[in-house]
């Protein structure tokens, strides 16, 4: 069966995206092989329906199923049209979520996860300075923590390269 991951970047090593629209890539995986091919996301810096641009990428790819932290109801639609099936999956790689969905603990989603049009960015209110600090503190640290879970799974592959050959 052929799968799509929205992903951060390409590979089986890759880290999940938690949205589907505007991921960076695609990882189109086969579940029985394992073959891979990592697409670019097009639709990643689309002005509006990114979404749904990258539910029509995926179904003329002729994936069956779609891993994703999140997916937004156009975009649900599009592919529950096209018979592909929504599997929500929160955090780690490209493998993890393949070998999650190959071992049954997926389920399925009956709609969209969040609204529409949350994967827009949009303007905040001007906030008092405290509070902009206090967010790019906390913005710092959760992406702080996701470069270590990055460089502790390229340290894993280094090592588990290196003691295999």
């Amino acid at each position: 069966m052929k799968i799509a991951v929205s992903a951060e970047g390409a590979g089986l090593e890759a880290r999940t995206s938690t949205i589907f629209g505007r991921c960076p890539c695609m990882v189109f995986v086969d579940t029985d092989t394992w073959a891979c091919e990592s697409v670019p996301n097009a639709a990643q810096g689309a002005s509006g329906g990114a979404g749904v641009q990258a539910a029509q990428g995926v179904v003329e790819r002729g994936a069956q199923a779609v891993i994703t932290g999140n997916v937004g109801p156009n975009a649900f639609e599009v592919l529950r049209a096209a018979g592909v099936r929504v599997y929500p999956f929160d955090g780690g790689t490209v493998r993890d979520a393949v070998e999650a969905f190959r071992g049954g603990s997926l389920r399925d989603a009956p709609e969209g996860t969040v609204a529409d049009h949350s994967g827009v960015r949009t303007l905040a209110p001007v906030a008092s300075a405290q509070t902009e600090r206090e967010a790019e503190i906390q913005s710092l640290r959760a992406e702080a923590r996701e470069v270590r879970k990055q460089l502790a799974d390229i340290m894993d592959r280094i090592d588990r390269l290196t003691q295999g050959g």
